[in-house]
């Protein structure tokens, strides 16, 4: 979910297993030239989906890194099938009023930049927490606590499924 917090643990998680970290949304952007709120602006969602799935597909091949997606790359039954297929999911379950109180002043955030934001968070996660759910190998309960000790958690559990 977006604000969930997958880029900030993400490269703390790459940092101490020694694997590369990639940003998913990062990644198209240094792929296009431009930023994520500028490609929805030309393209609307669904091209900048596109472009997101054929990031997915490309780096879910790799080894050696821990990939943070964008928030919605789970509505794809490609990506969450490119994603599995690739390597050890993650899911950062954050409530929906935590995740509001994240983004809230963030004006790169396309999809929230609507009438009453608040509710959009609320819709965004009923929608897309039951296919992280179907997709993830760990959940991290990662409402609370630091981004420190979420990224122990995961590194612990990575090496007692993955590295054994």
């Amino acid at each position: 979910m977006m604000g969930a917090g997958k880029t900030t643990v993400g490269r703390q998680l790459a940092r101490r297993l020694r694997k590369r970290f990639v940003d998913c949304d990062h990644e198209i952007e240094a792929r296009t030239g431009v930023s994520i709120p500028t490609i929805f602006e030309i393209e609307g969602e669904a091209g900048f989906r596109r472009r997101e799935a054929a990031t997915i597909e490309a780096l879910a091949h790799e080894t050696g890194l821990v990939l943070a997606t964008g928030g919605g790359a789970v509505l794809d039954p490609m990506n969450r099938q490119n994603l599995k297929a690739g390597g050890w999911v993650v899911y950062l379950d954050v409530p929906p009023d935590v995740l509001w109180s994240r983004t809230r002043g963030d004006r790169n955030r396309p999809l929230l930049q609507v009438e009453d934001p608040r509710a959009r968070v609320r819709e965004l996660h009923g929608l897309r927490d039951p296919l992280y759910r179907e997709v993830a190998d760990f959940i991290a309960e990662s409402g609370q606590g630091s981004p420190l000790s979420i990224v122990r958690k995961l590194e612990r559990e990575y090496l007692n499924r993955c590295a054994a």
